[in-house]
Parts: structure tokens; sequence; C-alpha cells
């Protein structure tokens, strides 16, 4: 056996930071003696089946799911037992009819994340609309209204370079923001376009949209999980959550736990009870916080002040000017406007917009190139202005890439070198779906194409999380039979014979790899029907 060492590659990386939000539904029910159907206000009453039982919308006085008083806060469907959660739902393992269907969205709405289309022209203007800009605007009008006088024409020169500065700083704000910036929906870019959904009693594979609370859908290897649901019987599921927890390991699911939208489905096969979809489910609500952040950050609040600054100074400095030329000096209009614009372009640091539009665009495009998104330019000064930062550590300040230390593989048996572990950990690898171990090993050979390289596959033993470990079967080019496995250290110690020898310096070197934040992984192979050979490292 061999115990990898795996650890995370820092960086400056971020990913999205999440905040648990649950997705929770309440319905208002009249205790009758039978049991209750759905019931939506506005459509015409028709007869609803519920398991094997039915009932009369119009039985009940009050409606189950009133749009206007309908609270998703009052129930936690993450945490209900399974059967309440298709009571409070009012739905069934049969899935729900198409008409239900149909009524449900639209109270809950479409399956996909709020789009508020933006006037672009509109948003070009706005990066105009701040103090600095106005007293730049106020100096462009007086160069063409205000000195036209005294026999002369208007001052063209100062107002086209006055115009060409302001529309310099909003199109670099303008395309910066714009290019690397609708945050919600390059997030809505993960979700599944496709799920497969029980409808009428059938299954059909419809667009993601479609999905409403009480849907049944089914999950199986690969899929991108398009709805927050619970999981129904069925055998534990591996689910990758890295789009929202930043982990890279996939986490195991079992019967009545919640998956989440934008997740993806690594191993097995199962079927669920949508609980929440669209802005009410975990994906959604985070995506809404960072569509909906509108807070004046201190960045924004310093460029405020000076342009007040700025602002107040050159008004107590034109009326001491007014003062002193006109009623004093006597001087013609003209003159006095002259020197007024020299003053009122000179009071402000008109190159400091342009200046600080450069160097957050250059910092913009240097977060895009690491996968960040950045909503707002004046974003990445706060950030780096913070004291304290909350933040899960994976993907945020690490890469959430998984790599192996070669160098710390350690083998027991002399006729053993590194290389060999590697390979015949490769090799007990998936070649396809891989998750996120699988991949960093493969990647270790000098070509991923060795793993399976003069071999013939007889068998493969996928992860599960009984066994915590992958196994091979295979004869190579000579006829021999081979077979591999990795997984966690403590399973693959149960496999050899000689475990009670080495178990104490096997589990020294795990508790040693531990205290360093590394993970282990253990690696052993077996010829033929000889006994294991056993090796750590």
């Amino acid at each position: 056996m061999v115990v990898i060492v795996f650890h995370f590659i820092h960086s400056n990386s971020t990913s999205l930071l999440h905040v648990r939000l649950a997705a929770l539904y309440r319905t208002q029910v009249k205790e009758t003696a039978g049991p209750f159907p759905l019931y939506f206000p506005h459509f015409a009453v028709r007869e609803k089946f519920w398991g094997s039982c039915c009932t009369m919308a119009d039985d009940l006085e009050n409606p189950l799911l009133d749009p206007e008083n309908f609270n998703r806060e009052g129930i936690d469907l993450e945490r209900l037992p399974l059967e309440e959660v298709f009571e409070q739902l009012r739905t069934s393992r049969r899935g729900l009819s198409s008409e239900d269907a149909e009524a449900r969205l639209m109270i809950f709405g479409p399956n996909k994340l709020e789009e508020n289309p933006e006037n672009k022209f509109l948003k070009f203007l706005s990066f105009m609309w701040n103090p600095l800009s106005w007293v730049m605007e106020a100096a462009a009008v007086m160069a063409i209204v205000l000195a036209n006088g005294g026999g002369q024409g208007p001052d063209w020169q100062d107002f086209v370079g006055i115009v060409c500065l302001l529309l310099i700083n909003s199109t670099i704000s303008f395309i910066e923001e714009n290019n690397a910036g609708n945050a919600a929906a390059a997030l809505m870019a993960r979700l599944a376009p496709k799920t497969k959904i029980l409808r009428d009693g059938q299954w059909q594979e419809q667009d993601a949209a479609v999905l409403v609370p009480g849907d049944i859908i089914s999950i199986k290897l690969g899929d991108i999980i398009a709805a927050d649901a619970r999981l129904l019987e069925g055998d534990p599921l591996n689910v990758d959550q890295s789009a929202l927890t930043g982990e890279s390991l996939p986490v195991t699911k079992r019967t009545g736990d919640e998956v989440f939208s934008g997740s993806t489905c690594k191993h097995g096969e199962i079927e669920a009870v949508v609980i929440a979809t669209g802005v009410h489910s975990f994906f959604g609500k985070a995506a809404h916080l960072v569509d909906t952040t509108e807070v004046i950050g201190h960045f924004q609040q310093v460029l405020t002040s000076i342009g007040n600054f700025c602002i107040c100074s050159i008004a107590v400095g034109m009326l001491l000017e007014i003062i002193v030329m006109f009623p004093i000096q006597h001087r013609t209009y003209r003159d006095g406007i002259n020197n007024l614009l020299v003053l009122l372009i000179g009071g402000i640091p008109i190159a400091m917009p342009t200046v600080l539009s450069v160097t957050l665009a250059i910092g913009s495009h240097r977060l895009s190139q690491q996968g960040a998104i950045t909503k707002r330019m004046t974003a990445i000064e706060e950030m780096a202005g913070m004291d304290v930062l909350c933040s899960d550590k994976t993907g945020t300040l690490t890469l959430n890439r998984l790599t192996v230390d070669r160098n710390l593989i350690e083998v027991f048996d002399k006729d053993m070198d590194k290389e060999m572990i590697v390979l015949f950990a490769a090799r007990a690898s998936r070649q396809e779906n891989q998750d996120a171990i699988d991949a960093a090993i493969v990647n270790m050979l000098a070509d991923p194409k060795e793993a399976r390289a003069n071999i013939t596959e007889l068998h493969f033993l996928p992860f599960n999380p009984v066994d915590k470990r992958t196994a091979i079967t295979y004869v190579d080019s000579d006829g021999n039979w081979y077979r591999a496995s990795k997984g966690a250290p403590e399973q693959i110690l149960n496999l050899c014979q000689e475990k009670n020898e080495i178990a104490g310096k096997v589990h020294t070197i795990i508790d040693k790899f531990a205290e360093r934040g590394l993970r282990s992984l253990g690696v052993a192979y077996q010829v033929r029907d000889c006994i294991p050979l056993f090796y750590a490292c």
C-alpha cells in the first residue's frame, strides 16, 4: 500500500462567497376528515389525486397556496421527515400532473434566475454622474455658452478637450463593468438546461425552467441538479458541490439529504422531490445577493468626498474672483469668463478619474483571467482594503485543485518504486467522469493514456461510500492477472494480511500528514492469487 498525499495549490484566486439560505415553504391546511388536494386560486375547480385517495378542491374553504399570503419561510422543508415534506408540498412519489405543474408555475415562477435587463445607454451615462464629472460638465458648458461674448466665439478647444476626457472615463468604466460583470448571468450558466421529471405518471425530459416544488426528478451520473431537492429511497449519491462551497471533493448524500441546484452528480442514481426552485433555491439566493448588492463602498465615498471638496473650493474661489474682477478691476466680460474657466478646470484633478479607471480596469482584467467575477470595478479596491475576511478557504485562498506530492510518497517494499505506485493508482482511477482525486493521479503520468496502455480491463469497482475505495482487475500483455485498489488508507489497510505488523507505522504517517493539512490515500495491488503486497508513504 502507498499513502499518496494531496494538497491544495495556494493563490489569490477567488470564488463565490456563499451564505447558507434555506428555501422554505408554508401551506395553509384546513382540518378535514380526508387527505388534502392542492388547490390553486384563480383556476377552475377540478378533482385532484394524491396517493390512492382523492377529494375536490372546493371542499376547502381556504386555498392552500394563496400567492398573496404564501410564506416560504414558515416550514423547514430541509429537515422535515420525507413524509411530512410530501404532505406540506401536497405531492406524492407518483409526481405531479401537468395541470398541477402549470398552476404551481404561475405561483412559484420559472426555475431560473431573475433577469433584469439594463439599458446600456443609461448605464453609460451613469458614469458621468458624480461630483468630479459635474465640475467638468459645468466647465464644458461655460466654454461654449458663457464664453461667447466680447466679439469672440465659443472656446471650442476647451470644450472638446473636456468632453473627450469625460467620454474616456465613462467608456473605460462601462466596457470593463460590462465585460466583467453580470455576475448573475455567469452563475445562471451553471444551471442544467434539461432535467428528467415524473409528470402524469411518466418520465419525460423537459427544460429545467418548468420545475416546481413537488416535482419528482431523476438524478444520475453526470447530471447537473436543476433545483434544490430531498433525496428519496435509494443508494447513496456522490455530489460535487464545488460551484457552491468551493470544496473539490464530492459529498456523499443519502436518503432524506438535501441536494442543491448547480451541483453535479459524480456517482449513483436516485430520485428526489423538489423543494425549492429559481431564486428561492440555495443557488438562486446566492446569485440574487450578488446581483442586488448596491452598498456604496469606501472607494466611492472617498471619490465623492474629494469631488464635494473640489466643488466647495471652486465655488468659493469663483465667488471671490467675480468680486475682484468685475466690481473692483472692471475687467471685460470675456476676460473674466476666461479666468473663471481656468479656475474651474484647474481646481479639479481632471486626470484622476481617468487614472483610477485605467488602474481598476487592469485589476479587473487580471482577476478575470483567474476566473473571478467582478461586478463593480470599485469592489477591487474595497477588497484590498479589508482588515478581516471571513470566507471558506477552499477555492478562495486556494485554487480548488488537488495535486499529488510525489516527493512525499514513501514505499515500504524495496522491490517497488514511486513510479510503479503512481501507475497502479492511475489504473485504479476512472478514465471518464473523473473526480478530483482520479484526475490528480492520472495527470501525474507523462501521458494519461499510460493508465490503460497494454492492459485489458476485466472489472472496475467505482468508488462508493461503503467501500471507500476503487479497484480494477486487469490482465497485462504477458497474461498476468493484477488487481489494484486505491482509497481511504484504513480501508486499504484492512485488505492486507500484514495489517497488524504495519498498522502502527501507517497510522503514524497518516497523522503526520494530517498535521500538515495533507490528505492521505492508500494504494495496494495483488498479483494473481498471491497475498496483496502492502506499501505506505
